[in-house]
């Protein structure tokens, strides 16, 4: 019997092990490529030793993208949607689960029925209200429609009903407001929740590509999946180098984001998964 579980075992972390190797691989050849000319980027079989063109390939991504503009607008535009999608959905998710006001399921059904919708059938009367707005090639066509979302909604109320009723209750009896018992108790003790909502929040914002394409029109406002798609453009020869480059800048903060918050990630995602 043991030597079966021992056998079971080596079997789970070779699994495991070739998972992590076939995750992994694709970025270690970016940030590896990202050292190498364009001959050596091609070469069969693949080199897999870093080399010395880095700067050389950031030189030319330079000269081609303001790439640093990119990162600012991304940046810019991923943390405050971010902290306004978390801080909203919140909001609305403490009241959802913990208030019985007249017409709550009925107004919940409806936020679960825009998830419904597919994102491409609102992008057009999205886009002609940005236009009546004058809001085309500016921050704000960028941030405001995403200022709150059905999932976090949806989210945050499934977990703010593992939040325990007699907390609130006691708070209440000591006469505190509803905001302050919000923002004093309810808030700080669902970090981790709202640690997850803003990890899936920020990566979504990060990685929109079409709603900026549609709306910005100008370099200097490209967030940075507009500016590394318009270096391959056609009829121009491709530079692969600076491409890499540029995607090795732009997964940066997304590692580090994940690095400092995966273990509120993880258990953000799985309290209350019961509850409700």
């Amino acid at each position: 019997m043991n030597n079966k579980k021992e056998f079971t075992k080596i079997l789970v972390y070779i699994f495991l092990g070739l998972g992590l190797v076939i995750s992994i691989y694709p970025f270690y050849w970016m940030l590896t490529a990202s050292t190498l000319n364009e001959a050596q980027i091609f070469k069969t079989p693949p080199k897999m030793i870093p080399a010395g063109n880095f700067l050389d390939n950031l030189s030319m991504l330079l000269d081609q993208m303001p790439i640093w503009n990119g990162l600012f607008n991304s940046l810019f535009v991923s943390t405050v949607t971010t902290a306004s999608i978390v801080l909203l959905s919140a909001l609305a998710g403490y009241a959802f689960s913990k208030f019985n006001f007249k017409g709550s399921k009925i107004l919940f059904a409806v936020i679960l029925l825009t998830m419904m919708i597919p994102y491409q059938v609102t992008i057009v009367p999205l886009f002609i209200i940005m236009m009546k707005l004058g809001w085309i090639n500016s921050y704000k066509a960028l941030i405001i429609p995403y200022l709150v979302t059905p999932f976090g909604v949806f989210l945050m109320r499934q977990q703010m009903f593992a939040f325990p009723e007699e907390l609130i209750e006691s708070a209440r009896v000591d006469g505190c407001s509803e905001l302050g018992i919000f923002f004093r108790i309810v808030l700080p003790n669902m970090l981790p929740s709202c640690a997850a909502l803003a990890i899936i929040t920020f990566l979504q914002q990060w990685g929109n590509f079409m709603w900026p394409l549609i709306v910005m029109n100008t370099q200097e406002k490209f967030t940075m999946p507009l500016m590394l798609s318009m270096l391959v453009a056609p009829g121009q020869v491709t530079k692969y180098g600076p491409i890499m480059v540029g995607s090795v800048i732009g997964i940066i903060p997304i590692a580090i984001l994940f690095i400092f918050f995966q273990k509120q990630f993880v258990s953000g995602m799985f309290n209350g998964s019961v509850k409700g």
